[in-house]
């Protein structure tokens, strides 16, 4: 038997103006750009300590995938959302959720979320992800 899915190797999110778009995640999420390509108006970023990466692009008449600004559901990790969040705040980004508490079997966790210039929504985490049971 094959397993249909090996791994994650990038998240794509489309966004309206790439060169906006680039700023905010470079200087609001701190987010290493490891690439981008003015003529496919492409960019990608490095997440840390994560082999997987965040790219972006303006979506072309008749592309498939989600619009500008509906994209949910990504989850960042940081021990501490709360200071993240004001981090992000002070950098100028935007919070659509301020940290809560979330009870856990055996403890709490925090989240937030933010969104980037065009509304995709990214949540803050200190939740880990359930161990891999391969």
């Amino acid at each position: 038997m094959v397993d249909p899915i090996e791994g994650l190797s990038s998240v794509t999110v489309h966004v309206r103006d790439i060169h906006v778009a680039r700023k905010f995640y470079r200087e609001v999420l701190g987010l290493n750009e490891a690439g981008f390509t003015e003529q496919s108006g492409r960019a990608v970023f490095t997440l840390p300590g994560n082999p997987t990466v965040l790219a972006m692009h303006v979506q072309r008449p008749g592309e498939g995938g989600r619009e500008p600004g509906t994209v949910s559901g990504i989850i960042f990790h940081h021990h501490d959302p709360r200071a993240a969040v004001e981090e992000i705040r002070r950098r100028g980004g935007t919070i659509t959720m301020e940290p809560v508490e979330v009870p856990l079997p055996g403890g709490t966790m925090f989240r937030a979320a933010v969104a980037d210039p065009d509304g995709n929504e990214f949540v803050i985490s200190s939740g880990h992800p359930p161990a891999r049971k391969d």
